[in-house]
């Protein structure tokens, strides 16, 4: 018996034990339109007694898609990806689309080895985070003629199509709000900015700010750790050993000043009488903290559904727009309050 005529058994199976005819069991599989809740309860009800499973090789074959969307990630540690992925994730299911993930640890270089693996197993698409990327990265989608998304960064850029914000902006705007508070011995936590172009543009347009306003970021104050709690523990340990310790701490993101915050309390130092802390992200446990966090609301699941529906779009040949931006809101909370005498 040929393939296609062991597929067709197989329909004709899950038809007599639903019911119905082998159109309505394709009806049901293909997500077609205008199938009734009744119909499709009988034919996945005899799917499930049959352990019946559709060929994906065969409906590949015929639609030309393979049914798979990459997604190149730096890493998982930091929940905001988690949140995007999670949207993204539950947005392809829709459009029939299943989500293969590779991690690489902000280096560029396993980067492009993962998306190497990836159109190896075969992908119909691919998301990247950011514009910084091997040259060869954009060299292999091209040549592969690949359709792909990027993220998180909002500048236009003709060879990145991105669905982002400006992380420079909110950045300046938190400088500004301690400014306005009297604060002026202000220190940064930041990750690591090499492959991060959305750390380097936080840590400029927090440098914008406070440069703007006559205090200039030594370096001294300005810390780079790897996100984590423990290290933005670590950085709240250094920063207070200075001789000139600051009354404000920017973080790079909410990860970091959680830490930064668990170490101030553990230490004994007043938040925000003391010190005032920011983070970037708007994670679900900034407003539990104690106190709560001022932070910046980065759109992460609209992020995810926005990009499924761009990416998909590019995969049927259509031309979504080139660039979109999203808003980035500042969230300002208990943590950030005015400088203290001395400060």
């Amino acid at each position: 018996m040929t393939h296609k005529e062991t597929q067709r058994t197989l329909l004709g199976d899950v038809a007599r034990e639903a019911g119905v005819s082998t159109a309505s069991v394709s009806r049901v599989l293909n997500r077609a339109p205008h199938v009734s809740d009744r119909l499709r309860e009988r034919v996945e009800a005899a799917i499930d007694r049959l352990g019946y499973v559709p060929d994906g090789t065969a409906r590949a074959l015929a639609s030309r898609r393979i049914g798979a969307i990459g997604a190149l990630v730096p890493t998982l540690d930091n929940p905001i990806f988690g949140t995007m992925i999670d949207s993204l994730e539950q947005r392809l299911k829709r459009h029939d689309c299943r989500l293969l993930i590779a991690t690489y640890r902000y280096d560029l270089d396993d980067e492009l080895h993962a998306l190497r693996t990836l159109v190896q197993q075969g992908i119909d698409g691919v998301i990247l985070i950011g514009h910084e990327h091997r040259p060869a990265v954009h060299a292999l989608l091209e040549r592969r003629r690949l359709p792909f998304q990027t993220c998180w960064n909002g500048d236009d850029t003709p060879e990145w199509p991105s669905i982002g914000f400006d992380n420079a902006a909110p950045a300046r705007r938190l400088a500004e709000h301690l400014l306005t508070l009297g604060h002026r011995r202000v220190a940064v936590v930041s990750a690591p900015t090499e492959g991060n172009d959305r750390a380097r543009a936080r840590l400029a347009g927090f440098r914008q700010a406070l440069m703007a306003a006559g205090c200039p970021l030594p370096p001294e104050r300005i810390i780079t750790v790897n996100y984590g709690i423990a290290e933005g523990a670590q950085a709240f340990e250094t920063l207070m050993n200075l001789a000139m310790p600051p009354t404000a701490i920017l973080c790079g993101n909410d990860t970091l000043a959680f830490g930064i915050l668990l170490a101030a309390q553990r230490a004994g130092v007043n938040v925000p009488e003391a010190l005032s802390i920011t983070g970037f992200d708007d994670l679900p446990q900034a407003r539990f903290m104690s106190p709560p966090l001022t932070t910046v609301a980065v759109p992460a699941s609209e992020m995810g559904r926005q990009v499924a529906d761009a990416l998909i779009a590019r995969i049927g040949g259509q031309r979504p727009p080139h660039r979109r931006l999203l808003d980035a809101s500042l969230v300002l909370r208990a943590s950030t309050g005015p400088a203290p005498a001395d400060g």
